[in-house]
């Protein structure tokens, strides 16, 4: 998205583009400092634009994040951590973090197709790439059901 758009919202009630960037850095900055048991530090104003792109609050996020998922091993995945007042495994913080990151992807998406931004239609068969493996797992867990 060029950053002269980042002011735009699809409808009043939402976010602008900007703060949803903003709304991920910072969540993904506060689940990998849970992971690695840090204070996080918020920016100032949550209904504050994010600026400059990827160079902006999302990068200066970057360092943390990639401590963290570098520093993981089985063994630290393993370990508990509180995250809203529940104990979790440090690889399953990772994971909520990801589905928060997707879900907000699509949210991404729609602004981008609105403002002309999304330059290739991606076209998905959930069924085309099934494998084997996963048909036959799908059949022994319904077995033993």
């Amino acid at each position: 998205m060029p950053e002269e758009n980042y002011s735009f919202k699809p409808t009043p009630e939402v976010r602008t583009f900007g703060q949803l960037v903003g709304h991920v850095a910072d969540a993904s900055y506060m689940f990998c400092s849970q992971v690695m048991v840090k204070q996080t530090q918020q920016r100032k104003s949550k209904n504050e634009d994010v600026k400059g792109g990827p160079g902006g609050c999302a990068q200066g996020r970057s360092g943390v994040l990639q401590q963290a998922f570098e520093g993981m091993t089985d063994a630290k995945g393993s370990q508990m951590v509180k995250l809203f007042n529940f104990d979790l495994a440090k690889l399953t913080v990772f994971s909520i973090n990801t589905a928060h990151t997707d879900e907000h992807y699509g949210n991404m998406v729609t602004y981008l197709r609105l403002k002309g931004s999304c330059r290739r239609q991606v076209k998905i068969s959930p069924h085309r790439h099934r494998s084997k493996r996963l048909e036959h797992l799908t059949q022994q867990t319904a077995m033993s059901w």
